[in-house]
């Protein structure tokens, strides 16, 4: 490593930035290499933004009593998380989702990293693994190919590889509100908004079969030879892809009508596509759950089916892309230390864990042990009983590397409770428990109280 940095990291999304940022604050000369900018791009971006998002904009539930991912949002809040601040700063009514403005979200973890004065942010292509120096590898799901090959000849293993697929964006202004109307399921008020936070697109029985059957029949992206046998995600699974599972599939999924009454008809439509505001401005909606690998022209056609979005105009459409991980349980240590090469460690989607929070969360944890570890001490590993913990006991040995797969974080990856707590209370007395072992590691790891609180001005 230069004597001007004392670690290096690949890849600006949100679990490079989160590594910098946490880094930085402690002290460190961190240099964050991102290709974007520097004359490369992926299949996915479309700007070069550190933490783009670009698949949704929702964080998920911010719900830390009775949901795994809400809970994970607290405890990056306690250590100072600088994608969490910034999601604070930008999100959206969302009923108790936290969804922010992504454009708005990219840009405030830009200045602040571009801003640290031990940040060095080099908008540069990284080819290989450096064969000395600390690094953290950080590339993502779309990690480029002589990088990629890079990895695979000092592992020896072959990335996994599964595709991830984007849902459509639509102009404000083009939806028809006569026929559309604006509410949450049941209602549910969040910490922002007034329960009325999603545009819903009601369709009949006769309505709903059809659109299944044009999915279906829809023209697709065809794939590549090479790309033939690679596994979908579950958690991000191409709308079609579901319709071919049966008729009624869509309606136990992204379109039931379940807790929304239709003013209408005072009823619950027989299906329903939901949007969800996209950015500050409220110009911009996400189609909720529309993930699809149909062609253009036919997502334009298909999805003006639908009644409310005849006139639809299109900010984005969906679309289609590759994603890689490592077999990290048998590759990775407890602290994300590639085996074969200790002075590096990876962090983020290419390790496995799915979704933006838990990429982010990936990425402050390795940060906190390769900080440690410059310090020279060792941090204690995160108790199995907090989210950060879970998901980390997950990606490290928790799973079978043969069967390995990305797992967003949830409550089956915690360590159950005891038989004496009722059913109905085990998500509550689940993440009472997370606190109370957050909190105790956190002294003996010297890390410090809850800083967000402080830093949210900053």
């Amino acid at each position: 490593m230069s004597s001007e940095f004392d670690i290096q990291i690949i890849g600006g999304g949100l679990a490079g930035s989160e590594a910098a940022w946490q880094l930085a604050e402690a002290g460190w000369r961190v240099r964050l290499s991102e290709m974007r900018g520097g004359g490369d791009m992926t299949p996915a971006h479309q700007t070069d933004g550190l933490a783009e998002m670009v698949c949704s904009n929702s964080f998920r539930s911010d719900d830390g009593d009775r949901n795994a991912v809400g809970l994970l949002h607290r405890e990056m809040r306690s250590l100072g998380s600088l994608i969490m601040r910034e999601a604070d700063k930008t999100k959206l009514p969302a009923g108790s989702a936290l969804a922010v403005d992504r454009d708005l979200f990219s840009d405030g973890v830009t200045r602040a990293l571009a801003s640290h004065p031990n940040v060095t942010v080099v908008r540069e292509r990284v080819d290989a693994l450096s064969q000395a120096g600390m690094t953290i590898v950080a590339t993502g799901p779309l990690t480029g190919s002589a990088l990629a090959t890079s990895i695979a000849s000092v592992t020896g293993k072959d990335a996994l590889a599964f595709f991830d697929a984007i849902a459509p964006i639509i102009h404000r202004d083009s939806i028809d509100m006569s026929v559309a109307w604006m509410a949450s399921r049941w209602d549910k008020v969040g910490p922002i908004g007034d329960g009325k936070d999603y545009i819903n697109c009601p369709m009949t029985k006769e309505q709903y079969y059809a659109f299944v059957e044009g999915l279906i029949a829809g023209e697709k992206t065809e794939f590549r030879e090479w790309e033939k046998d690679t596994p979908y995600f579950e958690g991000c699974m191409p709308i079609e892809v579901m319709a071919e599972r049966g008729i009624e599939t869509l309606r136990f999924g992204p379109m039931k009508g379940v807790g929304l009454d239709d003013p209408r008809t005072g009823r619950w439509p027989y299906a329903v596509v939901q949007l969800r505001q996209d950015n500050a401005l409220g110009t911009l909606w996400n189609m909720v759950g529309f993930q699809t690998k149909l062609k253009y022209a036919e997502q334009v056609r298909l999805f003006r089916t639908i009644p409310g979005l005849e006139n639809a105009e299109f900010a984005r459409l969906g679309g289609l892309h590759r994603n890689s991980f490592i077999r990290s349980p048998e590759l990775l240590d407890n602290q994300l230390r590639l085996k074969a090469m200790p002075h590096v460690r990876f962090a983020g989607q290419i390790t496995g864990c799915e979704g933006y929070v838990e990429s982010a969360a990936i990425g402050l944890i390795a940060a906190l042990f390769a900080s440690a570890e410059l310090g020279g001490r060792q941090l204690p590993l995160p108790p199995q009983e907090t989210a950060l913990g879970a998901l980390l006991g997950h990606i490290t040995g928790g799973a079978d590397a043969e069967s390995f797969q990305p797992m967003n974080v949830n409550f089956g990856l915690f360590p159950p409770m005891a038989d004496s707590v009722r059913k109905a209370d085990r998500k509550l007395a689940m993440t009472a428990r997370a606190g109370q072992a957050l909190s105790v590691w956190m002294q003996d790891a010297g890390l410090g109280a809850v800083r967000h609180a402080a830093e949210i001005e900053a």
